[in-house]
């Protein structure tokens, strides 16, 4: 069972820097799945080792879904297994802390995945706060980031 409270707790200790037993993503265009993944894995969702799963071993081994923000997506929505990460979209006051927010910067993908760290009250732009990877930054808030486009992911797990 998703462990919330211990995903967060990484994300507070990893945000500003690179855990060693993975790859920094940050040359190949970003390492912010990357970290939201490392996130769930910490709090306790067991890595999908199938051929089209969601798990990390090394640089050259390791599925798309681990660290590719519209591959996270596709898996997480679509997954049935007991093992990996399974999501639901939902709307903004359905979000807890260690949800998913993944935000359309560019026209016309989805191209940064943050983790939610911090709600305070009910959940909106401005009491919902985010920490992630690539520009890292620790509960920082929703609202102040620019997007076209944004999809909230409820982890199901």
């Amino acid at each position: 069972m998703y462990d919330r409270y211990l995903a967060t707790y990484y994300a507070k200790n990893w945000w500003n820097k690179r855990n060693p037993n993975y790859y920094n993503f940050d040359s190949l265009g970003g390492d912010c799945t990357n970290f939201v993944s490392q996130c769930l894995v910490f709090g306790k969702i067991q890595m999908d080792t199938s051929l089209m799963g969601w798990y990390y071993k090394s640089l050259n081994d390791r599925s798309p879904a681990f660290t590719g923000v519209e591959q996270l997506f596709n898996y997480s929505i679509s997954n049935t297994k007991s093992v990996g990460v399974k999501c639901k979209l939902v709307t903004i006051d359905q979000l807890e802390i260690g949800d998913i927010i993944q935000l359309c910067q560019r026209k016309p993908v989805f191209n940064h995945c943050v983790i939610i760290t911090k709600i305070d009250n009910i959940p909106t732009p401005n009491t919902i706060f985010v920490t992630c990877h690539t520009n890292d930054v620790y509960n920082k808030k929703l609202s102040d980031y620019f997007y076209t486009k944004i999809r909230f992911l409820k982890i199901l797990n």
